[in-house]
């Protein structure tokens, strides 16, 4: 008797004044959001976390609307913006590391604090400020917060360098480090220029140009641009890239949304490169966003011929919604159009996520990566060119002009797991390592390398050995399935070991499909006339 008058008191105790609050007002979604985490702040049965509870609360809701408006915690924001923000402060190191525990400089940025300093490729870091990092497991982003800080503070470094008996000390200042997004730009052919944009930041527009002007002074009269998997960014650097190859009032792309005035951006300015340079746009599954704008824009005017696969579709913007403790909201706000008026957004159900991402997978399981005719988009998505009137898509990403297939003839188990171990970029770092003068020497320049290197004999035998302490089998039906694949990626991580990052693309791209095809085809006038309709 007494257990039931005490569990009655309690519900007296606590049911009126919930009633006796929803009759003195109505109740609002915000005021029973605010009395949910006052209950759990006040009453659970264990010590909460208030910032927590908000946190997983404003991902809940964000959950509930479409896949792109989403939450980060100050941390995050910071990640999330450094890539498109162009720069960082830190000592300007490209590193990688050798068994997950032993720091190994492969490059020092020109003219950063490392390189003023003498940090050389090579050399392994062994403590930072008098914490030794050598031999402890740690990720990336641990060892990025103890080289990265404020610009202007000092980081001391201990490294160990190859024939030298003890360790070397170094004092380093940090500095602003550029991120770039132009990370190759070469002269394909005498007349065909190439240049690799992977993000779209802040300062992608003054890269491009200056990749442009560079390889106009090599003879460029034609170009490629190369998009492929190329996730997006900052959506004026996409238009801004637009306008070099448009006229002065042309519309490179719109937004409108319920809630925001509708924007459009047109060309301020006729474009600096050549009216009858042949432009081609590479892509494929992963390109996305920004790259939907560029590629959209130079499509819709008949500027450009879109070479690959069907890109991802996300046609939705974001706004930035920052709070002050650095957390943000990345909110939806309105979608975009491109030119011709086509909002190249995929379809999507609110709140399930999960079957957004799966779209790539089902994508490929249904055969659209291999054939064209696998792709079925309704006849209501149909638009057309400004100028030439060629008919294109909305609704589902880009549509290629010129479809090029994945190429898997050479994928395998054996190559899946020689990747998976980190087998190839293991094997360089310490190739390059005990070979770096000698390359140099027999390869004094990055085209003497590209000529005349050939990955067969010790070099080879020497990553299947290595392949082997690592736990993968040798696989001689599959090794030789994909020796061709297996060598030029070597050929182009040593190269970009050597030279620079461009010289991965100058290498790889001789077994891209979608590259090759884009160079036959600009160097085939009447071929990209009649694809343009011209």
């Amino acid at each position: 008797m007494k257990k039931i008058l005490s569990i009655l008191t309690l519900i007296a105790w606590s049911v009126p004044v919930l009633f006796s609050q929803q009759q003195q007002f109505r109740w609002t979604p915000d005021d029973k959001l605010k009395y949910a985490e006052r209950i759990i702040s006040s009453y659970y049965v264990e010590e909460v976390d208030r910032d927590t509870i908000v946190d997983e609360a404003i991902k809940a809701m964000l959950k509930t609307l479409d896949p792109h408006s989403i939450y980060s915690t100050p941390e995050e924001t910071r990640e999330l913006n450094e890539p498109l923000s162009g720069n960082f402060s830190g000592i300007g190191i490209k590193f990688n590391l050798v068994s997950t525990d032993t720091l190994y400089v492969i490059e020092t940025v020109a003219g950063g604090p490392a390189k003023k300093v003498g940090l050389q490729p090579g050399d392994r870091i062994i403590k930072v400020n008098d914490t030794i990092i050598a031999g402890v497991k740690m990720k990336n982003s641990e060892i990025m917060k103890r080289l990265r800080g404020p610009k202007g503070t000092v980081v001391n470094v201990e490294v160990m360098r190859k024939g030298v008996p003890d360790l070397i000390e170094f004092d380093i200042t940090r500095d602003d480090i550029p991120i770039y997004s132009v990370e190759a730009a070469y002269m394909a052919d005498p007349t065909t220029g190439y240049i690799l944009v992977t993000q779209f930041g802040e300062n992608t527009p003054k890269e491009f140009a200056d990749a442009l002007g560079k390889l106009k002074k090599q003879g460029m009269k034609n170009l490629i641009i190369d998009l492929q998997g190329n996730g997006g960014g900052y959506l004026n650097a996409a238009y801004e890239l637009a306008a070099n190859f448009l006229k002065k009032g042309d519309l490179l792309v719109y937004t409108d949304g319920p809630r925001i005035p509708t924007n459009v951006y047109k060309a301020e300015k006729d474009g600096i490169f050549p009216k009858d340079g042949r432009v081609v746009v590479l892509v494929d599954q992963y390109s996305a966003s920004a790259s939907e704008i560029l590629s959209g824009a130079l499509q819709d005017h008949d500027r450009a011929a879109i070479i690959g696969r069907r890109t991802f579709g996300k046609g939705l913007v974001q706004r930035p919604f920052p709070f002050p403790d650095g957390s943000m909201i990345r909110l939806t706000v309105s979608k975009y159009y491109t030119p011709s008026g086509r909002c190249i957004q995929k379809p999507y159900t609110k709140g399930d996520f999960d079957d957004y991402v799966s779209d790539i997978k089902n994508r490929y399981e249904s055969g659209e990566f291999m054939h064209s005719d696998s792709i079925h988009l309704p006849d209501s998505l149909q638009y057309r060119t400004l100028h030439k009137h060629r008919l294109v898509y909305g609704g589902g990403g880009i549509m290629p002009d010129r479809f090029v297939p994945i190429d898997t003839t050479w994928y395998s188990p054996y190559y899946r797991d020689m990747m998976a171990k980190g087998v190839f970029n293991k094997y360089i770092l310490n190739y390059v390592d005990s070979h770096r003068k000698e390359l140099l020497k027999k390869y004094p320049d990055e085209q003497a390398f590209i000529d005349k290197f050939t990955p067969s004999g010790e070099f080879t035998d020497g990553f299947i050995a290595m392949g082997k302490e690592s736990g993968v089998e040798y696989n001689e039906e599959e090794y030789r399935k994909s020796e061709k694949y297996i060598g030029t990626i070597l050929k182009a991580l040593l190269a970009s070991d050597l030279y620079d990052s461009s010289s991965y693309s100058r290498v790889v791209n001789e077994i891209n499909p979608t590259y090759r095809e884009g160079l036959r085809l600009i160097n085939d006038k009447k071929e990209y006339e009649r694809l343009l309709g011209k």
